[in-house]
């Protein structure tokens, strides 16, 4: 069983993942900004006393944060051997922005690009101990083509991108495994004012759950390093 770091599990994709994998018999350590999205489920500590989950503050905008988050985890747990980066925000950023959204492409930045670099390069002495551990990153398709008029968010999410490619380099010798998810919509909050196509027609959370699931259980010859899903035709048009 696996010692699992998983950032952005109080919602979403986040929390499908966490309660999967904790169902599964994995020690999960859950960085969270908001501890209220937990309570009443089976991983909230306060009902549940199993020394298989952490629950802590985790800000991707604060270092601080991810220092601590990780130190307290693997005193806990004695070692990480994955992590799983859900945290992300979604920005409405236009290429022509208006000089007040210069801090949304900011904050995208530093959550979405930063967040992850740097989590990972505090956990990157205990990851590199297992000889097959994994980083598994919610990317976006976003992060693979750019589509409509969402120049902050595309931008953050292909430098994402290319951060995963050089995670799967850096680590490769090490047994570290990197798998970076695109998916398109998914029935999450990010996705509640999408009106044009149905939300049971969205990729659900727990269908991205199983699959990181799966990857956990490969051996490191057949990890995936890039998994493409979509719930909607893309046309080679990509303005459509």
């Amino acid at each position: 069983m696996r010692k699992i770091l998983i950032s952005g599990a109080s919602r979403g994709i986040g929390k499908a993942i966490a309660l999967k994998l904790y169902k599964e018999g994995h020690s999960v350590s859950l960085g969270v900004r908001n501890k209220a999205n937990l309570l009443n489920t089976f991983i909230d500590p306060k009902i549940n006393s199993s020394q298989k989950i952490v629950l802590h503050k985790y800000d991707a905008s604060n270092n601080k944060s991810a220092e601590e988050w990780i130190e307290k985890t693997a005193k806990t747990f004695k070692s990480i051997d994955t992590i799983i980066h859900c945290a992300g925000i979604l920005k409405k950023t236009n290429l022509l922005f208006n000089d007040n959204e210069i801090k949304d492409i900011e904050e995208l930045w530093k959550v979405n690009v930063l967040g992850p670099w740097i989590l990972t390069k505090n956990a990157w002495k205990y990851l590199s101990k297992s000889k097959s551990s994994r980083i598994i990153v919610l990317v976006s398709m976003s992060g693979k083509r750019s589509k409509s008029n969402l120049a902050g968010y595309s931008m953050s999410k292909f430098a994402l991108m290319s951060l995963c490619q050089t995670m799967r380099n850096e680590g490769w010798d090490k047994g570290i495994r990197v798998t970076a998810i695109c998916p398109g919509w998914v029935n999450t909050d990010m996705a509640k004012n999408v009106k044009d196509f149905p939300k049971d027609k969205m990729t659900q959370p727990d269908d991205i759950a199983n699959i990181c699931s799966n990857i956990l259980e490969l051996p490191n010859s057949s990890v995936p390093f890039e998994i493409s899903i979509n719930c909607k035709l893309e046309t080679t048009n990509l303005s459509q």
